[in-house]
């Protein structure tokens, strides 16, 4: 079983990760954010990942550390859970629409940290969720997983549907990218013979 716990603690925040790459999407999340959970929630379901954050972190201030740094362990968890990438597809993409709004994801199992992120959110907050830390989770994940990571959100009116959308897209792709291939039986998927 491809799993990992990685916990990490500043002066700002204190954050556990678990995950299982080959879960069936089971969560336990509680960040202190009611809609990032949510957000999270959507990743483990879409794809099919167990996954538990706990995190307590200095919200009194705003929910910027929290949110980055929920991004940089489970970048870490997914990256110790992937191990090698031998026998994984490697690239995962997936469209995702919620009634008016469409999200495109697209990921490489890479090995070099890369985000390419085009979403005008409607407004600036869903709830007390600041929108603009979207980016700050993805970037912190692809920093500590490694990974190249685009997201589109190609059409959309509601912020909350186009972020679910984003959320949802992002646990299809990383499912598919993540799936053992039974083709390559345990080779790297790269010419150069690894990522």
């Amino acid at each position: 079983m491809r799993k990992a716990e990685v916990k990490r603690r500043t002066l700002e925040t204190d954050i556990s990760v678990r995950i299982n790459l080959d879960g069936i999407g089971q969560s336990s999340i509680s960040t202190g954010i009611g809609f990032f959970d949510h957000m999270l929630d959507q990743i483990a379901k879409h794809g099919l990942i167990d996954l538990e954050i706990g995190a307590k972190g200095d919200l009194h201030i705003d929910g910027h550390h929290t949110v980055e740094d929920i991004g940089i362990t489970l970048g870490q968890a997914f990256s110790r859970a992937l191990g090698e990438k031998k026998g994984v597809f490697r690239y995962g993409h997936a469209y995702v629409p919620l009634d008016e709004a469409l999200s495109r994801v697209v990921i490489d199992l890479s090995g070099r940290p890369g985000l390419a992120m085009e979403v005008d959110f409607t407004r600036d907050a869903v709830g007390e969720f600041d929108l603009e830390l979207v980016r700050e989770f993805f970037q912190g994940f692809v920093n500590h997983a490694a990974i190249t990571l685009h997201i589109d959100n190609l059409k959309g009116k509601n912020a909350h549907h186009q972020c679910e959308t984003i959320f949802k897209a992002f646990g299809r792709a990383l499912r598919m990218a993540a799936q053992i291939d039974p083709r390559i039986e345990g080779a790297t998927p790269s010419t150069k013979g690894s990522l």
